[in-house]
């Protein structure tokens, strides 16, 4: 028997209108340490249901109109802003409040907000302390927090503000921690508790669809290019990530003057820009989302069948949690990486130190091969086939009469894309 039969009806029966079936591995294990108040750290596959693997069981320990009792901490604002639809969605079932704290909102209404005393908080680190110190939010009445996301909470910036929020709050509350590779960072949570239960499901969860790996090699003056030519395949759609903002800003540029519907995420946006691009891709309105390792925690879109790395990953961390925006319960996926000659042993280091097999794919003739092209044309003919996992999304279709080389572009204006001036890596 599930955990899902402890439920309250009214939350078994939106998991039932949600269309789940069985929880996943992380979601079963994680619910009665939780309940029980036990400080945890849960690790598990990216698109494994971490959030629901948390936000179940701690909903049930929160008593309506006793203050802010559940604080949840995410890296991004984008991540937190997801995060908060979800609790907000099976909190509002038990007739319990949840508030978004985060930067780049209106401060001024987030504290009218707080004066209804929300139970549940969900936040950035530098809003949420920020509004600690100016006492609009009562730390001492919080009963758990939880660090999504955890190993990026515990780099060293966040990790100063993190670990302010947790002096500001008495000694007593439960400590939650979640992460595709917060096997990384134990021992900077056992630092925080001597007392903490760690579920680890990496090589258990079978809730991952087929995702195959590959990489092109091409200059890199021809990434707009190969991008142009895979947009007019057909059902492509992808989250393409950039390293450097100033290279995702300039390839933005590029295909947007091709009249590609393609949108950009990133740092130096607001959060109307931001939000603007996640709605537009989440409405398959673009056929490409730009970013940078900004999108590459948490954000899920339904059903992405591609991920593009415009250049090898700076880390381990950065690769895994870009591949899992594909691949999520059960979806098939590839993720395709660019390199050149300076980076392609790079990429063969990355790929063998996390054990993930790859193949080098072409672009020729509008399609995308497993071998290079051949002089032979009966040779050619085979060559040209399809990827061969039958689930496998990457396709050899010919693209459309559009993809004719365009005119040459005209000289850029000097303030276009004067917004995206950060040229340091992002996190």
């Amino acid at each position: 028997m599930t955990f899902i039969k402890h439920l309250p009806e009214a939350l078994q029966e939106h998991w039932q209108a949600s269309g789940f079936s069985e929880p996943s591995m992380i979601q079963e294990k994680s619910f009665h340490p939780l309940q029980e108040k036990e400080n945890l750290l849960g690790i598990s596959p990216t698109g494994s249901g971490k959030t629901l693997a948390y936000v179940l069981p701690l909903l049930l320990n929160v008593e309506k109109d006793h203050g802010s009792q559940l604080l949840i901490l995410a890296p991004s604002q984008e991540l937190a802003v997801q995060i908060s639809q979800v609790v907000r969605d099976w909190a509002t079932l038990l007739q319990l409040k949840t508030q978004s704290l985060i930067g780049g909102a209106n401060v001024g209404r987030q504290i009218e907000k707080l004066k209804k005393k929300p139970e549940i908080l969900v936040g950035t680190p530098g809003r949420v302390l920020e509004l600690i110190k100016t006492k609009k939010i009562k730390s001492h009445l919080l009963k758990t927090v939880v660090m999504d996301e955890v190993d990026q909470l515990f780099h060293d910036r966040e990790l100063n503000l993190t670990k302010q929020i947790l002096a500001s709050a008495p000694t007593e509350f439960q400590l939650v921690f979640y992460s595709a590779t917060a096997d990384r960072v134990v021992e900077e949570a056992k630092k925080l508790t001597d007392q903490l239960t760690i579920i680890d499901v990496t090589n258990e969860d079978q809730s991952g669809g087929v995702v195959n790996h590959y990489f092109m090699a091409l200059s890199p003056r021809k990434k707009s290019d190969y991008l142009r030519s895979f947009a007019y395949t057909p059902d492509f759609r992808a989250m393409v990530f950039f390293n450097q903002v100033a290279d995702l800003g300039s390839v933005e540029d590029k295909l947007i003057y091709e009249g590609l519907t393609v949108v950009g995420l990133a740092s130096d946006q607001n959060k109307t820009l931001r939000k603007l691009a996640i709605d537009q891709f989440s409405k398959k309105r673009a056929v490409m989302l730009l970013t940078t390792d900004i999108a590459a925690r948490g954000l899920d879109f339904e059903a992405i069948p591609f991920v593009v790395n415009a250049e090898v990953p700076l880390s381990e961390e950065s690769y895994i949690h870009r591949a899992g925006r594909v691949g999520r319960m059960g979806a098939a996926g590839s993720v395709i990486t660019f390199v050149n000659d300076a980076t392609k042993r790079d990429y063969q280091r990355l790929m063998k130190k996390i054990e993930l097999p790859s193949k080098e794919i072409f672009l020729y003739d509008g399609a995308i091969h497993l071998n290079r092209k051949e002089k032979n044309t009966v040779e050619k003919k085979h060559s040209k086939t399809k990827l061969p996992h039958k689930k496998d999304p990457v396709t050899t279709q010919q693209p459309s009469k559009q993809t004719a080389k365009p005119k040459k572009r005209p000289k850029s204006n000097k303030n276009k894309g004067a917004r995206r001036k950060l040229s340091q890596p992002e996190a």
